[in-house]
Order: structure tokens, then C-alpha cells, then sequence
């Protein structure tokens, strides 16, 4: 259940305009073999040189100490997975040239910052990212749970809420963007929630001045159970809205420290155990198909009072029809006008 939704409403029956910060270009660097601004070569090692940080679908992230520079900050590498079946390189490759071309771009404090694309010494193309010691949130989550704890205090969540709404209202408004994948594996989080920040732009999609994904043809890729009703249904129409109702279910995983429409997903500790002991996992894929696109339950007087905000502001952004979900702007200024009290602890 969900919190009558009036407080935040209030913020947004009043349109947002749109963020003037202007933010230093970040300088270019040089792939591998032409010199920087300051003369030095980019070597990226081979896989096996550096740390693993984590992975995704066909890339594995991998922590580059720049040895070549003092003090010089580290950088985070992404790099298409060696296993990765052939059929598939060239579309993760195509991605992660996408994703290089866009980051390049962009310079926003809450987006993670393009450092470099360059060719490893195994010859591979790797797209180098600023790195600070974030780990992701989906990472965060998982821990919390598996240490017995409940939902993220409030004010944590309100702090990511609106930091990654800062960064989605650049995203639509200043570079016509749609993210294309929000959820808590592209949200990275620094020390006690220092710094919040969006990554993995490699599918973005131009929005027109409608907030219309521009190109009719071309394909909103996103995650399927962060996946709202139009991008599920044929022909459906692809706004900045497909973002905000994925942004509302990244919020609903800080509270339930789950993934949207698995709650299915039950333990089978019957008799049926096998001698391991190992539990038996039962998928109810009917009811799964049938929740995509929805609001998933949520168990809001459990959370308490001081959760409130955050409910109503994730009742709004997973509103079925994409016309009813507030923009980026609308949210940023709604929980700016509204900040939460006191500190952000974890």
C-alpha cells in the first residue's frame, strides 16, 4: 500500500525549469599510442593486471592504478568480456563505442566522468571512467540484506533520490538523453553516501523536443523487471517518463532491499530437499510476465511515518500511464524545496 499522496504533490503542480549550473568541460584524453596534453602515452594492462570490480551484461569493470602519474586518481576500466560469445562482441563493442561517444560529453557531478577510450594491450577497446572507491548500489543492497538489516534510513534514500534525479534532469534536459537502464546496478555510491552517482550510459537513447525518444526505430533496451508498460507493449510510445518509472523502482529497492517482481520467488524447504540440504527455488514465470510494467507492493506503514516522502514520491514516478509520472525537474525541485532532516547515516 501506498501513503495518500499529497505533500509532494504540492511540489509538483508547479513545473520545474530547468538547472542553469554551468560545469567546467572536462578535458579529453587521448586513446593509447597518441601522446596526453601532458605528454604521456594512456597504457591500459590486460585484464589480468588489474583488480576486478564487478560485471555486467557481456563487460567486466576493472580498477587501473595509474602507476605512470604521482598521485594520479584511479581509474575504473571497462572492458567487453573474454567469454563473451563472438556472436556477441561486436554488439557489447558497438555499446561501449555508444557509451564512450555520450559520456564524452557529458559533465555532471552526479554522472560518472569519461577519462579515456583507448586499446588495452591484449588489443582490446576499453572505455576508462573516473573512480573514486564507489561501489554500486545494487552492492550496497545486496550487503544490507545479507547482514539481517531492513530498508536504508530515509534519509539516505531522499539523498539518492534526489542526486540521481539531478543527474537524470541533465540528462533530458541538457543533453536530450533518455538513460535507458536506470536501477541500483547503474547507481555508484562513495563512503557513507559522500557522493551518489549515475553510470552505464552505452544505451541511451536522443530524446526530441517532446521528450519523445527521437529515433522511432531505434530499440529501449533497459532491464526487464525495471521495465515500465509502454516499453513492454508493442509500438508503445518511449518518453523520459520510461526513465522516472524505472528511477521509482531503484527507490522501491532501498526500501525492500529486493528486486521488482521477484517476491515470487520463494524457498521450497520441503521434504523434497536433496541430501545437501541445498534449498529448492519455485518460479511462478506467469505471475512475473504478468507484474512487469506495474507497481510492485510495498508495505509502507511497516517502514513508518518517516518514510512518507519517499512513498509518495515512488507511488508517482510508477504510475502506470507515463503522462501521470512527474519529469526529472519536477522531482528535483520538489524534494529540493523539501530537504530531509538531519544526517545521513547508514
Amino acid at each position: 500500500m501506498c501513503f495518500p499522496i499529497l505533500t509532494i504533490w504540492f511540489f509538483f503542480d508547479r513545473m520545474a525549469s530547468s538547472d542553469d549550473s554551468s560545469f567546467k568541460t572536462p578535458k579529453s584524453v587521448r586513446a593509447k599510442g597518441v601522446k596526453s596534453n601532458a605528454g604521456t602515452p594512456i597504457t591500459i594492462p590486460a585484464s589480468p593486471f588489474m583488480k576486478k570490480l564487478g560485471c555486467g551484461t557481456g563487460v567486466n569493470v576493472y580498477l587501473m592504478n595509474r602507476v605512470e602519474k604521482m598521485n594520479a586518481s584511479p581509474w575504473a576500466v571497462k572492458k567487453i568480456n573474454s567469454k563473451c560469445a563472438s556472436r556477441q562482441v561486436a554488439v557489447y563493442q558497438k555499446r561501449l563505442n555508444e557509451e564512450a561517444k555520450v559520456l564524452k560529453g557529458i559533465n555532471h557531478p552526479n554522472i560518472v566522468g569519461f577519462r579515456a577510450f583507448a586499446t588495452a594491450k591484449d588489443g582490446s577497446k576499453c572505455l576508462a571512467m573516473e573512480y573514486g572507491g564507489e561501489q554500486s548500489l545494487n552492492d550496497l543492497i545486496e550487503k544490507r540484506r545479507e547482514d539481517g538489516l531492513k530498508a536504508f534510513p530515509a534519509a539516505n534514500i531522499e539523498k539518492v533520490a534526489l542526486h540521481v534525479a539531478r543527474g537524470l534532469q541533465y540528462l533530458h534536459n541538457e543533453k536530450k538523453l533518455l538513460h535507458g537502464d536506470m536501477k541500483s546496478c547503474n547507481v555508484v555510491i562513495k563512503g557513507d553516501f559522500e557522493t551518489v552517482k549515475i553510470c552505464d550510459v552505452g544505451v541511451s537513447l536522443k530524446l526530441d523536443e517532446n521528450m519523445r525518444v527521437a529515433d522511432p526505430k531505434a530499440e529501449y533496451i533497459g532491464t526487464e523487471p525495471w521495465k515500465p508498460k509502454e516499453a513492454l507493449q508493442e509500438g508503445g510510445e518511449i518518453t523520459d517518463k520510461a526513465d522516472i518509472f524505472a528511477y521509482g523502482l531503484t527507490l522501491w529497492e532501498m526500501m525492500t532491499l529486493a528486486m521488482p517482481h521477484l517476491e515470487m520467488l520463494e524457498d521450497d524447504d520441503d521434504e523434497e530437499e536433496d541430501e545437501d540440504d541445498s534449498m529448492e527455488l519455485s518460479f511462478d514465470e506467469d505471475a512475473y510476465y504478468e507484474r512487469l510494467g506495474t507497481r510492485p507492493l510495498l508495505d509502507a506503514e511497516a517502514l513508518g511515518s518517516s518514510y512518507q516522502k519517499i512513498v509518495e514520491l515512488f507511488c508517482l514516478c510508477t504510475e502506470e500511464d507515463p503522462k501521470k509520472r512527474p519529469s526529472a525537474a519536477q522531482i528535483v525541485q520538489a524534494l529540493e524545496s523539501n530537504p530531509p532532516g538531519g544526517e545521513y547515516t547508514q
